[in-house]
């Protein structure tokens, strides 16, 4: 059995379509295209051929933006910089994607009060920086039958830093430990784009370089003693 034209090009194979890129010029095979100018404007159906001199005249491609339309529609364009600049929306969509990581610190139910301070600065950096952070109460020996201290510990905890997040996750024993679970109030992408500004707003006040910024330092989560 023989192909058509406009199947042969789109590679068709058993179980599904190899798509690769929208045809253009002398690939379209059609005998008429509904068209479409370079600014958006509706030309209407013409005849192939007639479709391919006005691109030739404008210096433009004639690329097919919806084939499975009848007749399929097709427009008037620079394809090359269309395709470069959907490569650096896609590049920047990318860069920004806002990822929620699950940060965890981990506490004993009599830390004292200098290690509760520091390990709550951390969580609260997290926070801020749109991530979740799993709290873990490790309870050891006679500990173990003192889970109100842990509980007790994980809501002032909670408390302390309810304007920043919230308890996603309840306290819940787990064998020898005691967890929970907070979320940020902001979504990662608010967070990631306020740290943005805050750094430019930082680089103009105090006439700092563009130089990349040094590496976060990993935090100890190793439980207090």
């Amino acid at each position: 059995m023989c192909l058509s034209p406009r199947v042969a090009d789109e590679k068709f194979f058993r179980g599904g379509t190899i798509s690769a890129e929208p045809r253009i010029n002398d690939r379209i095979r059609v005998p008429e295209v509904r068209l479409v100018g370079p600014n958006g404007e509706q030309v209407g159906i013409v005849p192939i051929q007639k479709a391919m001199e006005l691109a030739r005249e404008a210096d433009l491609d004639l690329v097919e933006v919806a084939p499975m339309a009848r007749p399929p529609v097709a427009k008037l364009m620079d394809y090359g910089k269309f395709k470069y600049e959907s490569a650096m929306k896609a590049r920047e969509a990318r860069r920004n994607q806002a990822q929620t990581i699950v940060k965890e610190m981990k506490l004993r139910p009599k830390i004292d009060p200098h290690d509760y301070e520091t390990k709550k600065g951390h969580v609260v950096r997290f926070l801020k920086a749109g991530d979740k952070v799993k709290i873990t109460i490790m309870f050891r020996g006679r500990e173990q039958s003192r889970p109100e201290l842990g509980y007790r510990l994980l809501q002032r905890l909670a408390e302390d830093v309810t304007e920043l997040g919230f308890v996603e996750f309840a306290p819940r024993q787990d064998g020898r430990n005691m967890i929970m679970v907070l979320a940020p109030t902001k979504k990662k992408s608010e967070a990631m784009a306020e740290a943005r500004a805050e750094r430019a707003a930082r680089k103009d006040r105090d006439g700092e370089s563009d130089a990349p910024e040094a590496a976060e330092t990993e935090v100890d989560t190793a439980p207090a003693e």
